[in-house]
């Protein structure tokens, strides 16, 4: 019966990532990626700082570049006018006016507000290489890219809520 629980958890969890990990073609050729992280950015702090600054959720996700609960995140299904910023910067990343229903449970993007405010990096964690996304200002972890996504751009910028603060249009 144990046996039988972990073999359903770890399909269950392998699921999970994958789900925000399918892509048709390599996303490479779409945008520049940059191969290490490791780096200088505008806004750096420590472990305990961000902690502080972002709350528990948002900080396993940006700083510990966790994943948050399919389909039990706070922005998956809005579908208010506005703008998604950064959880840590207050940055614009996304707009209600390039997101759409993926049906992976994830906001999901077809661009971002603005190219600069994003890098891509590469991906190699839980044996997939996928194209992640990190703020520009910070480094810190927003979800990843796809090229599985609808026109214009044919990209999905699959996000987790947690790295966004969402501003309604008034």
């Amino acid at each position: 019966m144990k046996k039988l629980k972990f073999i359903l958890f770890s399909v269950l969890a392998i699921s999970t990532l994958a789900a925000c990990g399918q892509t048709k073609k390599s996303s490479s050729e779409n945008a520049g990626i940059l191969e290490d992280k490791k780096g200088k950015f505008p806004i750096e702090k420590t472990e305990s700082e961000w902690r502080t600054l972002l709350g528990p959720a948002a900080f396993e996700v940006m700083v510990k570049e966790g994943t948050e609960p399919a389909f039990k995140n706070e922005y998956y299904n809005n579908h208010k006018k506005g703008i998604y910023v950064s959880a840590a910067t207050g940055e614009p990343l996304f707009s209600s006016e390039d997101k759409f229903d993926s049906g992976t449970g994830w906001p999901s993007f077809t661009k971002p507000i603005n190219e600069k405010a994003i890098i891509w990096t590469k991906d190699t964690s839980y044996g997939m290489t996928r194209n992640e996304i990190i703020e520009a200002k910070t480094g810190l972890h927003l979800g990843h890219v796809f090229n599985d996504g609808p026109g214009p751009t044919g990209l999905r910028y699959c996000i987790n809520s947690a790295a966004l603060k969402f501003i309604e249009a008034k």
